[in-house]
This record gives structure tokens, C-alpha cells and sequence, in this order.
């Protein structure tokens, strides 16, 4: 019998649509085994029914073949971390077990169930091994002492809450929530096989960041110990004896500039490398610089990248000790560059456009989270060069998806200032046609668009908007120079940058200079209120967690140093005029005419509700088109699904209505 094979054509591709946001994983975390033959990471999905996200372990070869989901339960797992001797993957979770909270949990490599090792009763902020797979050190945060505990928290009348007692200069953080003074975060070295666990130190100190010293006899780890930390709240390096109950022996001392970072040691267990920042006025605008410390206290540090102008990461010292690998942040790129320690040249890995995150190695298995500006992100390996991709979650899902074009544009603003940016087409844009163009601003300011994949340029692509990035000043990944302009001058020269890049995209005739809208989150909202108050042309703006009213967020954010060290005080003259100027928006609302729709976490303590709600109360008296959206239980980043998707509904329903009629 003849059979006739029907021909299989290539799959008719589609434009994204809201309902991809939760189809889309998110793959985060990777870490390479002891023997380099495989790669850990975190998966994140959707729960649309349940409203929230899942995420999962995840095992991949270093061939790339063989994928493996490795955890499955109600509750998330995040943060794997294989056992030194390759015999354990540990992870941290929150699913039900001895002890109720986040723990380090553990699965046997030769088969079996995850098992909970830990039972802290504080909350548990991080973990890591020990060379001899032996123990662990933990990073914990003192329990609430007012939070019921035991059969208490479920039997019983529930007891009224005790008032909230504030008395530290800083004392209020996103998502923390208010800081006490009678609560601290300490390092803990918890015996595996006894299931003990005892303070590294002794100190009334906060401490984060333990790493384990090759040869497995130290930890260092960050911490603060200036008599008014919250003052000065810049952390140096310490370094302990890997026993209970030892002195921490301070080898930096920077001042005013801290140390930031994971701390990196050196093979030979003598120096460790680290990011140290700028001063701390500048540190809104700072760059992360390499420097080397010897363990032991016994020298001086040493910056390895003074002359680099651009900021590092992620740094980890090579095989032979003479050289650092860490991730350099340039002009809308992320690439991974090796720092000699002899003569502190710096040599490129990869070349750009490309943008690395979350790098981390063992031996010669190098892996990063990776993308591009039409791939989401999935995990790779670096080797000679070379990136190769290891993961491929969403493949199915964007193997349908027929995507718009991003490209890099540049151009001068009136004062003759380079600019950079990127500008997303419209999906199936005809050359030479006009449309309707969103300026959409990032925020920061110390932050860049770069060549990743972002869903909300291609949604509103897909529904027929150009879209306009711009790394304006202020922006990271241009130099010191190019961040630190803004200082205490907001939305003067990022305006200019701004207006002059809707300029830019009219001129390239792509944008139609009646229908242009504007937005942004946080200070990409800052800036677009600047921007409707400066250009009443502007057809409609959306606005997320912004200030319009600077001097009214004094004391009510968590900003506080940077109030003080980067404008000064209110009560000084100097100071308040700054503080007018900069609160140009709100004092000059009349002038604004642009429909303006803003959003609000009800819990945001980066910057509360209160910006938004004179904004949206100042138009509102004024009678200009507004609204103000409120997501309950919120923080700063909107995280429930449900809203994430609201949002984005908002969006494009309120620029429909401004800009496309």
C-alpha cells in the first residue's frame, strides 16, 4: 500500500499575549556539582489557579542532556548548594517538617526523599558548606520575640500585638519591615552529624556573608561594627576561626567606603578578594571596584580596578590564584572579564552585546544565567570563550511566539551628551510608517536596559507600540562621570536625556510625535512625573511607586542616609532649596496635563504609597484624567500573579485609550 506523508510545515507563530506571562519559567541560581558533571538550578513557575509562584530544583548535565526536576511540594525550594564531597544537594524550603519556617533541607545523591537538616528557630537568611562536608554555616536572624511560638501560636485566644518600639536612626526597610535594635543577624556553625549549633562569635554585631576558606580553617563574612552602623552602613571584611564562640579579626577598614559582595578566598586560603564601593555620599550612584585583602590582616588592601570605569560582580579567583573572574557591567551589556593580580589588566571573556548574571564556578565548570533581547533567560556554560546553553524551559512556549525587533540606538542630547538606549519595533513594522511610542524609563537610578529579554517591551510591541529604553544619566554601565551627574540634581539632565531620545526616534521618522506615552517604576516613576510636568505634549503616562513631593518622603522612607549625606537635611537652607527643586512635580502639578495612571504596594517601604497619593490627589484637584491603583499586601516589586497580570491590563488599556484614539 502507497502512503502519502502530509508535509509538516514550520508552526505558524503568534504575538505574546498576557496569558504568556504565566507560561513563562523562570530559571535562576545555577551551581556546578563538586565534579563538574552537573549543574543545580531553581525553575519558577505560575500557579495561576492558586494565584502564586512555585519554584523547584532542577538538575541538567553539563552536556546539557538529561534534565531532571528534583523537588516537587506545596512549598517553594530555592538556593541549592552541593555538598563539597558530592555526596548531598542541599536547598532550603519552608515545606512542612520537625520545625516550622525556612530550613536547609538535603537530598541523598544515592536516592531517597529530601530530609530537613536544620530546625532554627530564628529566620534562616543563608547557607553554606563546609570544604569537609562536615558543617555548615548559617546566617541567622534573631526570632521575633513577641511571635508566638509553640502550641501557643494555634491555641487560645490570640493575644493583642505589643506596640512597635522605634529607636534606630534607620528603622524601617521593604519587606523587612521595622528595625529593632534588640534583634540582629548573627553566623552560626551548625555539626552535621550532631545537629548542633553554636554562634561563630560573640559580638552584638550584624553579620552576613560567610565563606569558607579553602583549607576549611576560616570564615569571612561582612559586618559592621562602627559605633552608629545605621549612620554609617557600610560593612568591612571579617575573618574567624571556623570554632564556636571565637573573636572576628577586622582586615579591611575603608571608612566611609564598605565592602559589598560574596567574598571570594584566594586557592591557597591566604587572600580574598571582594567588591569595595564608593564613598558613601556617592552611594546612590557608586561603582562596585575588585580588591584583594591577605587573610590574615597582615596587609593592606589593594584595589585591582581603580582605573576601570565601569562597575564588577561576581568575582572568584582562577585555578592558579593569579588572576579574577568577575562580571563587568557595560553600556547595555553584562560579559564576564578576567582581572590579572600582577598588573591589574583586564581582559574580556566575552564579547558584547551579551548580558551574564548569577555566575558562579567550581573548578573548570563555569555556568550564568543568560539571554538575549528575544530568548528568555536559561542557564549556560562558559568555557574558552565560548557560552553553550545548558536549559531549555522555554523553549516550547517561545518556539510559537513571533517576536519584535530590538536594536541599540544612540544619539546627542542639546549639551552634547552621548546617550545610549535600546528601541523595540513594533511586531511587523512597516519602514518609514509612524507610531505610537512608549517611553518606557528604568529605575535606579544606578541600573541599565540592556540586551535581555523583557516581557513588557514585547507586549507592547505586540499591541502595536514602538518602545524607547534610555540609560539616561545617572545610569550605570557608562562611568563614574555618566552616575554621578544626577547627584542631587534629579530630573534635571536625565529629562533632557529623555526628552532628547523621543526626539531622536521622530527624527528616525518611527515614532508619531502626537501620540508619544511615557511610565515607569520607582525612580523610572520619578521621572516620569518630571516628564509630564515639563511636557504637557506627553498623551498619557502610567507611574509606579514614584515622588512627586521629595521632602515629603523624609524620614518615611528607607532613604534615609542618603537624604542627609547626598541633599542635606530640610531644616537647612541650602538643603530646602534642593528639596524644592526637586519636588518640582508636585509644587508645579498645574502645569501638568497628561492623563496619568499611578500604581502603589500598599506595604512598599522603598517608597511608599504617600508619593503617589499627593500625585494622584494633586490631579485629581486639578481635574486632570487619573487614577490611583492599590495592590494590597504588596511591597515595592508587585509579586502576586494576579496583580503582575492587572497591571499590565492597566497599562494597556489606559495608553489604548489616550494615545491609540
Amino acid at each position: 500500500m502507497l502512503v502519502l506523508c502530509t508535509p509538516i510545515f514550520a508552526q505558524t507563530l503568534r504575538p505574546i499575549n498576557l496569558d504568556d506571562l504565566a507560561r513563562m519559567r523562570d530559571v535562576r541560581d545555577p551551581q556546578c556539582s563538586p565534579d563538574g558533571k552537573w549543574i543545580a538550578y531553581t525553575v519558577s513557575t505560575i500557579d495561576v489557579k492558586a494565584d502564586k509562584h512555585n519554584s523547584h530544583v532542577w538538575m541538567v548535565g553539563a552536556d546539557g542532556a538529561k534534565g531532571i526536576q528534583l523537588t516537587e511540594s506545596e512549598e517553594s525550594e530555592s538556593s541549592p548548594e552541593w555538598s563539597p564531597d558530592g555526596k548531598y544537594l542541599a536547598f532550603t524550603s519552608s515545606r512542612p517538617g520537625k520545625v516550622k519556617g525556612n530550613q536547609v533541607w538535603i537530598l541523598n545523591r544515592a536516592g531517597g526523599e529530601a530530609t530537613q537538616l536544620t530546625d532554627v528557630k530564628g529566620k534562616l537568611q543563608g547557607y553554606e558548606w563546609s570544604p569537609d562536608s562536615k558543617r555548615l554555616a548559617l546566617v541567622v536572624g534573631d526570632p521575633d520575640p513577641d511571635e508566638p511560638q509553640g502550641d501557643s501560636a494555634t491555641s487560645g485566644k490570640p493575644k493583642p500585638p505589643k506596640p512597635i518600639v522605634i529607636d534606630r536612626y534607620h528603622y524601617k526597610q521593604d519587606i523587612v519591615g521595622y528595625l529593632l535594635s534588640n534583634r540582629h543577624t548573627y553566623i552560626y556553625l551548625f555539626d552535621i552529624a550532631t545537629k548542633k549549633s553554636e554562634r561563630l562569635t560573640k559580638g552584638d554585631h550584624d553579620e552576613s556573608g560567610p565563606v569558607w576558606s579553602p583549607d576549611g580553617t576560616r570564615i569571612a563574612f561582612l559586618s559592621n561594627h562602627d559605633a552608629e552602623p545605621d549612620r554609617n552602613p557600610v560593612p568591612q571584611v571579617y575573618v574567624a576561626d571556623a570554632q564556636p564562640g571565637v573573636t572576628e579579626r577586622q582586615v579591611t577598614n575603608f571608612g566611609t567606603r564598605g565592602t559589598r559582595g560574596r567574598l571570594a578566598w584566594s586557592p591557597d586560603s591566604k587572600r580574598i578578594a571582594f567588591l569595595v564601593g564608593d564613598e558613601m555620599k556617592w552611594n546612590a550612584y557608586g561603582m562596585n571596584h575588585l580588591a584583594i585583602v591577605p587573610s590574615d590582616g597582615s596587609g593592606l588592601p589593594v584595589i585591582l580596578t581603580e582605573t576601570l570605569d565601569r562597575s564588577v560582580s561576581a568575582p572568584y579567583f582562577s585555578a592558579d590564584g593569579k588572576s579574577i573572574v568577575a562580571l563587568e557591567e557595560d553600556d547595555r551589556s553584562a560579559y564576564p572579564v578576567s582581572i590579572n593580580i600582577a598588573d591589574r589588566s583586564v581582559r574580556k571573556l566575552l564579547q558584547p552585546p551579551v548580558v551574564l548574571s548569577q555566575m558562579s564556578s567550581v573548578g573548570s565548570c563555569v555556568v550564568a544565567i543568560a539571554g538575549g533581547d528575544d530568548k528568555p533567560q536559561e542557564v549556560y556554560s562558559l568555557a574558552d570563550g565560548t557560552l553553550r546553553q545548558l536549559t531549555h524551559q522555554n523553549e516550547a512556549l517561545f518556539a510559537q511566539l513571533d517576536l519584535a525587533k530590538t536594536e541599540d540606538v544612540g544619539y546627542k542630547t542639546p549639551d552634547g551628551t552621548e546617550v545610549h538606549g535600546l528601541l523595540t519595533y513594533p511586531l511587523h513594522y512597516t519602514a518609514g510608517t509612524k507610531v505610537p511610542l512608549l517611553l518606557r524609563i528604568h529605575g535606579g537610578p544606578n541600573g541599565q536596559d540592556a540586551h535581555s529579554f523583557n516581557f513588557e517591551r514585547q507586549i507592547f510591541a505586540a499591541n502595536g507600540y514602538a518602545v524607547l529604553n534610555v540609560n539616561y544619566r545617572g545610569s550605570s554601565g557608562r562611568g563614574q562621570k555618566f552616575q554621578r551627574a544626577i547627584f542631587a540634581d534629579w530630573g534635571d539632565h536625565e529629562v533632557q536625556d529623555l526628552k532628547a531620545g523621543i526626539d531622536h526616534v521622530i527624527s528616525m521618522g518611527v515614532a508619531d510625535p502626537s501620540r508619544i506615552g511615557v511610565g515607569g517604576w520607582s525612580y523610572g516613576c520619578i521621572l516620569t512625573d518630571y516628564m509630564i510636568a515639563s511636557d504637557p505634549s506627553l498623551k498619557a503616562a502610567t507611574c509606579g511607586a514614584g515622588t512627586g513631593f521629595t521632602v515629603a518622603l523624609y524620614g518615611v522612607d528607607q532613604y534615609i542616609i542618603q537624604y542627609d549625606n547626598e541633599i542635606g537635611p530640610p531644616w537647612n537652607p541650602k538643603s530646602w532649596e534642593t528639596y524644592q527643586k526637586l519636588s518640582y512635580p508636585f509644587l508645579h502639578a498645574d502645569r501638568i496635563k497628561t492623563p496619568t495612571l499611578y500604581f502603589s504596594g500598599e506595604k512598599d517601604s522603598n517608597v511608599p504609597m504617600i508619593g503617589n497619593q499627593e500625585m494622584y490627589e494633586a490631579l485629581r484637584s486639578l481635574g486632570i484624567p487619573t487614577g490611583l491603583i492599590i495592590y494590597p499586601n504588596e511591597f515595592h516589586g508587585i509579586q502576586r500573579p494576579s496583580y503582575q497580570r492587572d497591571r499590565y491590563e492597566r497599562y494597556l488599556a489606559w495608553y489604548a485609550k489616550y494615545i491609540k484614539t
